[in-house]
């Protein structure tokens, strides 16, 4: 495999599992040295020794919408490896399942400040730390539940909409130096989404014209794809990574 990120360092949120640790797992297969951050520091610690241990990865505890958290992460990180090319803003939460008429109002608040603001808080902490100066490239990993109507997690998708929207917006802001581009994933066979297909996967999975739900490697290669150089002039797309379900109106 190629080593098209030698030399390069990440920060990836929400990474001691899923899609966020098949990402750090991509960047370090072909170079990179990551950051990883999660709230729990057992999984974390056993992610960054699968990982390879201190010379590949460091891992940093904390809530992903903690200011505090984000600036020791991103110091840390400039601190042990020196810079800090790229940002994924993988970490989410969908703590409420039911009709908007019903949600309540600390539970939207919540899932609203760490889906997206922390994401942007996260992108203003690296921008000001390394990439206003040398560059960078980050990604945002929303949701095929931003794209239209998700009945039951209807605000968790105007969440991901919403920071679909950023990444356009801080595409703009950000260029020529930085890239920000998104990836929108449907269901993805991880912890995070197991209440979408368990005891039904089959079922599910025959509304995807490829017929199977998405694996985390899925995600990953095209994440490393637009984080790297071989993507220097995309900025500001969302791409969609969903086995085809949103072409024929699937869930």
């Amino acid at each position: 495999m190629s080593k098209r990120f030698d030399g390069k360092v990440a920060i990836v949120t929400g990474a001691s599992r899923g899609i966020g640790l098949a990402i750090a797992e991509r960047l370090v297969s072909e170079g990179a040295k990551v950051t990883l951050t999660a709230r729990k520091p057992e999984p974390l610690a056993e992610a960054v020794q699968g990982l390879g241990g201190a010379e590949n990865a460091l891992g940093i505890a904390g809530k992903a919408d903690d200011a505090e958290h984000q600036a020791e992460a991103v110091a840390k990180t400039v601190e042990t490896f020196g810079r800090v090319d790229m940002l994924v803003n993988n970490t989410g939460i969908n703590p409420a399942y039911g009709p908007l008429i019903e949600l309540e109002h600390g539970i939207a608040r919540k899932t609203f400040e760490v889906n997206v603001l922390a994401a942007l808080a996260w992108t203003q902490q690296v921008h000001q730390a390394w990439m206003k100066e040398h560059g960078g490239s980050v990604l945002n990993v929303s949701s095929v539940a931003g794209l239209r109507p998700a009945p039951g997690i209807g605000f968790y998708g105007a969440t991901k909409a919403m920071l679909a929207y950023i990444t356009k917006d801080l595409a703009v802001e950000l260029g020529p130096k930085v890239r920000v581009n998104g990836v929108a994933p449907a269901v993805v066979k991880t912890k995070f989404a197991t209440a979408l297909y368990e005891d039904k996967e089959d079922e599910v999975a025959a509304g995807y014209p490829l017929k199977r739900l998405g694996i985390p490697a899925d995600i990953s290669g095209a994440a490393a794809f637009l984080l790297s150089d071989e993507a220097s002039w995309i900025t500001g797309q969302v791409l969609v990574l969903d086995g085809g379900v949103t072409l024929k109106g699937g869930v």
